[in-house]
């Protein structure tokens, strides 16, 4: 067949084509398949000329195609005209890979021919399949470090637990104690030959409030050892920080430290587990007690305030007016394992930092005057009613 000078130029604009580009009639036979649909489709253009266009296609598409033509034809409806979608597509071998495909209708062609624009998207593809593998991998890092970190908390919070064990046993054994006493009273006042009724329930009633504030220590001290998933609410930093006195101040006075609380009245609330800062504050009041364990002569106390900086943040600060720090460790106390204590972790004031700066705020240390040291975490303050 001998093509006319527009048949020849037309033939070469469409031999030069990145992409494949393929025309069929309205029965779906091929009629032009340019050099890069050869390329690509593993078809000789005398061997594609002729066949129906669903020998580029895999199931269930190619069983199917003719039906979406005959469709089309009789109704004018077809979806994929003009649009350009992602495909399966099937060289001569067998094989499948991946396409973008754009169709559209001859302008002015009756019966009906259709154009298809067609390249190979196999790298694109790979691509995004590596970057969402990456992506998933980083996912999955990050998970496997939050969950790291958690348990580190958690070894925290266990190991500091596990030095105020004497002082919470001592808090515990007040409560327990005055039960003790109270039913032992109880008994001789009922083995009276004319008990006094109201003596015995007053009694009962010591009892019962004795039995209560056994209770809520063991009910904080659960709520700091507990295993958990990190939840951040609104919260009253006054209200998480005299809920920790409680375990706190048995440890003071065990240890002969006065530890006073003050806070500072309409404070914001912040965004904060509640649970991760009162582990927090725990750790710098327990290592501000132990400041004193080496420390003798002068006052031994500890203050805790609470405050706004210039900038509106919420802080708390936790000072004692022990020796201070050590200057050998000053610059790296906030690094995991460094520790002084003979059976410390060095997990304490790591995993402090690494709560408070995930909480958007910051813990930093500084000398107290005239004597000591004081450690500080500022909080982002949330927008609204002050508490």
């Amino acid at each position: 067949m001998i093509l006319q000078p527009a048949e020849q130029a037309f033939q070469a604009l469409l031999d030069v084509a990145v992409d494949a580009v393929i025309i069929i009639d309205h029965r779906g036979r091929i009629e032009t398949f340019n050099h890069a649909a050869g390329k690509l489709f593993g078809y000789t253009a005398a061997e594609a000329v002729g066949a129906n266009v669903s020998i580029l296609m895999p199931e269930p598409h190619r069983g199917h195609h003719d039906g979406y033509l005959e469709r089309y034809l009789t109704s004018g409806i077809a979806h994929i005209i003009g649009i350009g979608r992602e495909v399966d597509a099937r060289r001569k071998d067998g094989s499948l890979f991946p396409a973008s495909l754009a169709i559209g209708r001859i302008p002015g062609s009756e019966p009906p021919r259709f154009v298809g624009f067609l390249h190979d998207i196999t790298l694109r593809r790979q691509a995004l399949e590596h970057a969402q593998r990456e992506r998933d991998i980083v996912k999955k890092y990050a998970e496997e470090e939050r969950r790291m970190q958690q348990q580190m908390a958690h070894v925290s919070r266990l190991a500091t637990m596990g030095e105020m064990a004497a002082g919470i046993a001592h808090e515990l054994n007040q409560p327990l104690a005055a039960i003790t006493n109270y039913a032992v009273a109880c008994e001789r006042l009922l083995a009276a030959p004319a008990p006094d009724i109201a003596e015995v329930q007053g009694a009962l009633q010591q009892i019962a409030g004795q039995a209560l504030r056994a209770g809520e220590i063991i009910r904080r001290l659960r709520a700091l050892v507990r295993t958990r998933e990190a939840r951040r609410e609104p919260a009253d930093i006054n209200e998480l920080i005299s809920e920790l006195l409680t375990l706190a101040q048995s440890d003071a006075r065990l240890n002969d430290v006065h530890l006073s609380f003050e806070p500072a009245v309409n404070l914001p609330r912040v965004n904060a587990d509640g649970i991760q800062i009162q582990q927090v504050l725990l750790n710098l009041i327990r290592n501000a007690i132990e400041a004193f364990m080496d420390h003798s002569g002068g006052e031994r106390a500890v203050i805790v305030r609470t405050g706004r900086t210039a900038q509106g943040e919420v802080e708390v600060s936790v000072s004692d007016t022990g020796p201070g720090v050590d200057p050998a460790i000053a610059g790296k106390m906030f690094d995991p394992f460094c520790t002084t204590k003979e059976q410390g972790t060095g997990l304490g004031l790591a995993v402090s930092k690494s709560i408070i700066e995930a909480h958007r705020g910051r813990l930093d240390h500084r000398a107290d005057t005239p004597a000591g040291a004081c450690f500080f975490l500022t909080l982002p303050a949330l927008p609204g009613k002050e508490s």
